[in-house]
């Protein structure tokens, strides 16, 4: 294995992170800029969500024969110009547009990522090496989106759109340089979506990820817009609790990535949901006070970026043979939850019921939490 293709693969989701979540640090500034409600600038994220949930599986069936080096890098090419676009963008509705066709490309490459990286790896560093990969979301969120919010606040929407490109253009050039040529994955076919739907455990494992992702997401979406409702805060504040979540979850994602193959995808899943919980619960408990919104950020995020790193080391180990599609149903499935947090996050933000807005959450993480202790398995790994 090219000692450099999985770090190729991390910038790719890099990439991948900061084009999914980039609204969300930025949703005042493109209320303001575009003319729209913040509600109608938080569909950016529950519509792109839907498309997401959708393209994920329809393109990992429809790509699947296709070298995996061309493939990703011609989605991140064009991730790259669907950024220079959005720069340029003369209303909402165009902004819109263009990012819904964008991500029905780029739904495509974090399960393919996973599914490259795992084709790469021997299978006793398997789950390390896909974790590694996935360090890629960890790092647009600790690093990407305060980015994008800072430079949102202080140079424009349309700025942090061309940085992105910029970004994105670089990973592009580097999946191209460092990945092997030929590698291919299994062809997935209509059997494979059969094999999946009746394997109980893969059905499960896929509900966890709705739930532990729509429960977050009421709230995420809404962070920087609740936190100037509720305490006036600034774009820098904001900017601080979107690093904190996702350095937090950067370290916790390097932990789980290097004890994941010694403990096991079950026991690693249930200690980072755990974290989850308490991180949701705090906040709620602290909403308004920056101080303990900080310490409840800690634990979320340590929790929340992990989670989704142990669902595929778990799909992978409970179905080798259909790993490429069970993990582009657990994207479709990540994509399904930031459709439903976004959407309630937003019937309960237009109402200003913050309080709901908590409870809901903690229901969805709560529900999480029970099905992961519920599928603990007989043998020592998952």
């Amino acid at each position: 294995m090219n000692r450099f293709a999985p770090t190729a693969l991390l910038l790719g989701n890099f990439v991948t992170g900061i084009a999914v979540m980039g609204p969300a640090g930025m949703l005042g500034d493109l209320s303001e800029g575009l003319g729209v409600s913040v509600r109608d600038a938080s569909l950016l994220i529950t519509f792109g969500a839907a498309v997401l949930c959708v393209g994920s599986p329809v393109t990992a069936w429809l790509t699947s024969r296709y070298d995996r080096r061309i493939l990703l890098a011609t989605t991140l090419l064009i991730a790259a110009l669907a950024h220079v676009a959005s720069a340029f963008a003369p209303n909402y509705y165009s902004l819109l547009a263009i990012r819904l066709v964008m991500l029905a490309v780029v739904a495509l490459f974090t399960p393919q990522a996973a599914g490259t990286a795992a084709l790469m790896s021997p299978p006793e560093h398997r789950g390390g090496t896909m974790s590694f990969v996935f360090l890629g979301w960890s790092l647009a969120a600790a690093l990407g989106l305060p980015a994008v919010t800072f430079i949102a606040s202080h140079f424009g929407w349309r700025f942090a759109y061309g940085a992105i490109a910029a970004i994105a253009f670089v990973s592009c050039l580097l999946v191209a340089w460092r990945l092997p040529r030929g590698l291919l994955g299994v062809p997935v076919d209509l059997k494979t979506w059969s094999d999946l739907a009746h394997n109980p455990l893969i059905l499960v494992l896929l509900l966890i990820t709705i739930l532990q992702t729509s429960g977050p997401f009421v709230i995420f979406t809404f962070i920087g817009p609740v936190m100037t409702k509720l305490m006036n805060a600034s774009a820098e504040t904001v900017a601080s609790v979107f690093f904190m979540w996702g350095i937090t979850g950067l370290i916790g994602n390097l932990i789980a990535s290097r004890v994941v193959d010694k403990w096991g995808g079950w026991k690693t899943s249930l200690i980072v949901q755990i974290s989850l919980l308490i991180g949701v619960v705090g906040w709620a408990l602290g909403s308004g006070v920056l101080i303990a919104m900080f310490i409840a950020t800690v634990f979320w995020g340590f929790g929340f970026v992990p989670s989704n790193s142990m669902q595929q080391v778990r799909l992978v180990s409970a179905a080798p043979a259909l790993a490429s599609a069970s993990v582009s149903l657990n994207t479709s499935s990540l994509y399904i939850g930031q459709a439903i947090g976004s959407g309630i996050g937003g019937i309960f933000y237009v109402r200003e019921m913050y309080d709901a807005m908590n409870l809901a959450a903690i229901a969805f993480v709560v529900a999480s939490v029970v099905l992961v202790v519920l599928t603990k398995p007989r043998a020592a790994k998952a």
